[in-house]
């Protein structure tokens, strides 16, 4: 992640979480997205095959009504900290067959924010008193991840 980069994601999950995190977690959570999206797109790459289409398209996204919340909350936030940039460089995705439609491409961004919401509240129900999150933190949320996504 670009050094400019830093600001902007420690103001975020104190804007969201009211957490301190520092340069060091920045590696922890672009695997945690980059992981969480793939696991969604694998999803949709089963629904849209299901259905014989040859793209990706949102409604493949096994996105809950939760993941759709925190998605709009992201995008509230985003107009004051302007994080999708960032994220959109973090939503990489790998080749897929079928591959994405320009919609479900564009919406990579939002959804990463909303998992990044998700993250750090969920950090603050893993411990309500967590000041920063450290490993074994990270650890507890991706396993709760993990049985979701």
């Amino acid at each position: 992640m670009d050094v400019m980069a830093v600001p902007r994601f420690e103001r975020f999950f104190r804007t969201v979480a009211g957490l301190d995190v520092d340069k060091n977690d920045l590696k922890r959570y672009s695997d945690f997205v980059q992981d969480k999206l793939y696991d969604l797109l694998l999803l949709g790459q089963a629904r849209a095959k299901a259905r014989r289409s040859d793209v990706i398209e949102p409604m493949d996204l096994p996105i809950t009504k939760g993941l759709q919340e925190r998605v709009h909350e992201f995008r509230r936030l985003d107009q004051e900290i302007e994080l999708a940039p960032i994220l959109a460089h973090l939503a990489t995705r790998p080749l897929l067959d079928p591959g994405l439609s320009e919609e479900t491409e564009a919406q990579l961004p939002a959804i990463a924010g909303g998992l990044s919401v998700a993250l750090a509240r969920a950090f603050k129900i893993i411990d309500p008193k967590l000041p920063n999150p450290r490993t074994e933190h990270w650890e507890r949320a991706r396993q709760i991840f993990d049985l979701l996504l």
